[in-house]
């Protein structure tokens, strides 16, 4: 080649080079006045979403588009920016937004190996994408991109652009920013991750669908090692952390559980309160509220009903399998449409769905979601083993193809089902309504129906006390001698047709005390009570504890629990009887706060003795608790004495039917109430009393809750006379009203405060 034809080559690159870098200078010249403010990024403002906290400050609901936690740059773990900037940009703090060698480096790259692999995009050019632009790989955007970083860097210092990245940037599984990720993916905060977990996240950024650990493991940890490698050349980490590093396993928070507390149903109440309140805001300022629940107190509540409902489904036998899957589903290699059928059945807490590959009567094995194969033997067989049988039909038997649920326990996997009944608790401090911990139902992603609060159902026989503390305002003493014997009531009595009412049992048993028969649940007696002190005065008298009268029609079936209650209104009547004689109202937000941690509302509740309204005489709660006391300890409620209190005391409720089962009860700090039952109301079984479906659900709720108070008795109060007298039982130190004074047991009619009904005429009614 000449050196003229060299020259003018030359000449013409040159003349090239000049006129794109004029044509360039002039599109900077029109374009850079017209790139966006920068406002977005020096007023910051993510959207964050709204967190819902125990009182002990434990996390319990996440409701938002974004899952974030801004974390100012200052409380970021050094390694963790060091992970990140070996992972993405290790000249961030040497170039000015557009790392030139990292450009030339990424061009050689490109180049040797044929292929547009690698690129060159710095931390400031990810910001500006991020806030400002698409990812479409044109000029006109990267041309912007570099502009917009230009722009940045002259603004912005470089800790409040890293700032911006890392509580910014896209990190799956909804995560946005590396502090939110930590939680989701670890359920740690920054400072507690290992040098194994920052470079995990640290490499999520490039592709955060490609590397989720959660699912795709292999290519997550292969992303992992890169990062490594690159923080331990450039000696963020010496040869031991590398080497440990590098071995570490991979160790994921439990997937299946968000939270480390089950309190999805309450969690949700208060989303509804925040959007009642603050409205679309909610889910996008930061809000912060701290709740009245205690999460060991919550956990022992969900994990006590679901046991009772289970253990109650598993007393009435097997079902049969959900549903089975096609036939091709199963034939070998296509482990992907396993994972397919299994995707479609949602996980029950400890309850996993699984599909079933072969079945014996000996051994079932079955594929579980994650590919794991398990083989079920022996006690795991036992509940379902009917079912494998090859005289079953087809459309119940236990067969390959099966979709089943199993459970892990100690000795291993076993055959298990979803319950079909419904269930509910609620437990609450008496002394202000502070709710510690409820349970609306077996399972929230399955009904979100919480039946603690939206369930009206008849509360039968745990609605009794109320009705004979009326009865101590009117004369009735625990001591009076009432005949449980045959009743026919009429009509009118009842507004509707004729009622011959029984006992439980079918018996009846003649004279006994009201303390008796209480304790024993006698209805024939209950309905004579109720006769005697007249149903208007009864229906007035349960106003006292909330209840609204108009749920309660005045007939005597209010006697045995006919009308309409919520778990929570039981829950908020029982608690009269626990602090004494004060109404106080259930609650459950204790404070609501700001991104920044200032209270924006705070409860006043009423508290009993100081500013809750005294509802009912102190004398009659503290006769009321020594009635119910005897009935959890002797009576239909004996099962509590597996506790070894002597605190405690409650009643259980059975319907007509057995289409409801309750237990109420309480000690001095704590009122819990357990219901069970169908949605649309069925028997739950002849022998499912209240004492059998629901007091268990109690009893091993408050095994937990209770675990370290010390019991606690309540004083006589003054104008109670104590009096040893005969009883069925024998000599029994019983409580009256000091007015009101019996010396004969058998006859046994005190006085009552107030307009009393004349005692002649309550004898013409009870006998």
């Amino acid at each position: 080649m000449s050196k003229r034809l060299l020259l003018i080559l030359c000449s013409i690159l040159i003349g090239l080079m000049v006129l794109v870098a004029g044509l360039g200078a002039f599109a900077l010249v029109i374009t850079y006045p017209r790139l966006p403010s920068l406002e977005a990024l020096t007023d910051y403002r993510p959207k964050i979403p709204l967190r819902i906290y125990t009182s002990d400050n434990v996390l319990i609901g996440e409701f938002g588009e974004e899952r974030r936690a801004f974390t100012s740059i200052e409380q970021v773990p050094l390694l963790m920016k060091q992970a990140i900037l070996a992972a993405e940009d290790e000249r961030f703090y040497k170039h000015g937004g557009i790392d030139y060698l990292g450009v030339l480096r990424a061009m050689i790259g490109n180049i040797t190996s044929g292929q547009s692999k690698s690129g060159a995009s710095t931390i400031t050019m990810q910001v500006a994408r991020n806030f400002y632009l698409s990812n479409e790989k044109t000029f006109t955007r990267k041309f912007n991109e570099a502009l917009l970083s230009f722009k940045i860097e002259h603004n912005l210092s470089k800790d409040q652009i890293l700032e911006l990245y890392f509580n910014q940037i896209y990190l799956g599984q909804r995560a946005y920013g590396f502090a939110s990720a930590a939680q989701i993916y670890y359920g740690k905060e920054l400072k507690q991750l290992s040098p194994a977990e920052m470079a995990m996240l640290a490499g999520l950024p490039k592709a955060p669908s490609a590397y989720n650990p959660v699912v795709n493991p292999k290519r997550a940890q292969l992303r992992q090692q890169y990062v490594l490698r690159r923080m331990h050349e450039l000696k963020f980490i010496n040869d031991s952390d590398y080497a440990t590093a590098q071995n570490a396993p991979l160790v994921l928070k439990r997937t299946q559980q968000e939270y480390a507390v089950h309190a999805e149903y309450l969690a949700e109440m208060v989303r509804q309160m925040m959007v009642e309140r603050y409205k679309e805001s909610t889910y996008t300022e930061g809000f912060k509220v701290y709740t009245t629940l205690r999460s060991d107190s919550q956990e022992a509540a969900y994990q006590s009903l679901r046991q009772g409902l289970v253990d109650y489904d598993i007393r009435h036998g097997y079902r049969g399998p959900e549903g089975f899957v096609a036939p091709e589903v199963l034939l070998p290699g296509k482990e992907e449409l396993l994972d397919e059928a299994l995707a479609e059945q949602k996980d029950s807490g400890d309850l996993q769905p699984a599909i079933v590959l072969s079945a014996s009567l000996q051994s079932v094995k079955a594929y579980k979601k994650g590919g794991e194969l398990v083989e079920i033997n022996a006690d795991g067989l036992r509940f379902a083993r009917a079912m494998l049988s090859e005289k079953i039909a087809p459309a119940t038997r236990i067969r390959p193809g099966a979709i089943v649920r199993i459970k892990q326990t100690e000795k291993g996997w076993s055959l298990a089902q979803l319950p079909q009944v419904e269930g509910a608790f609620v437990a609450l401090d008496p002394q202000n309504g502070a709710i510690k911990a409820l349970a609306g139902g077996f399972d929230f992603n399955r009904s979100s129906f919480n039946h603690v609060t939206q369930a009206w159902r008849q509360p039968g026989s745990s609605f009794k006390p109320f009705i004979y503390s009326a009865a101590l305002e009117r004369g009735v003493t625990p001591a009076t001698q009432i005949n449980d014997a045959p009743l026919v009531i009429d009509p009118a009595q009842v507004g509707g047709q004729s009622w011959e009412p029984k006992n439980s049992d079918g018996k009846f048993e003649g004279m006994m005390s009201v303390r008796n028969a209480l304790t024993r649940s006698r209805n024939l007696v209950t309905i004579r009570v109720l006769q005697a002190i007249g149903v208007d005065y009864a229906q007035a008298h349960i106003s006292r504890f909330g209840f609204n009268p108009k749920q309660h029609p005045a007939y005597l079936t209010m006697a045995l629990g006919a009308g309409s209650v919520t778990p929570l209104q039981m829950a908020e009547a029982y608690a009269v009887f626990a602090n004494t004689g004060y109404r106080v109202r259930s609650y459950f937000v204790d404070r609501i706060e700001d991104s920044r941690g200032r209270v924006l509302a705070k409860t006043q509740p009423e508290v009993a003795g100081e500013n809750a309204q005294r509802t009912l005489d102190a004398r009659n709660a503290f006769v009321m608790n020594s009635l119910l006391h005897d009935v959890a300890t002797q009576g239909t409620g004996a099962k509590t004495n597996i506790l070894g209190r002597s605190d405690l005391a409650g009643k259980t409720g059975t319907t007509n039917d057995a289409n409801d089962a309750w237990f109420a009860g309480y000690q001095p700090g704590l009122v819990a109430i357990s219901w069970v039952g169908f949605d649309q109301p069925r028997s739950l079984g002849a022998k499912e009393y209240g004492g059998v479906a629901a007091l268990p659900i109690w009893v091993n709720y408050m095994s937990k809750a209770l675990k370290g108070v010390d019991n606690v008795g309540y004083p006589v109060p003054e104008g109670v006379t104590p009096q040893t007298i005969q009883t069925e039982r024998g000599p029994y130190t019983e409580y009256f009203f000091s007015e009101f004074l019996q010396t004969n047991p058998e006859l046994g009619l005190g006085g009552g405060a107030g307009n009393a009904q004349p005692l002649d005429e309550i004898k013409e009614l009870l006998f």
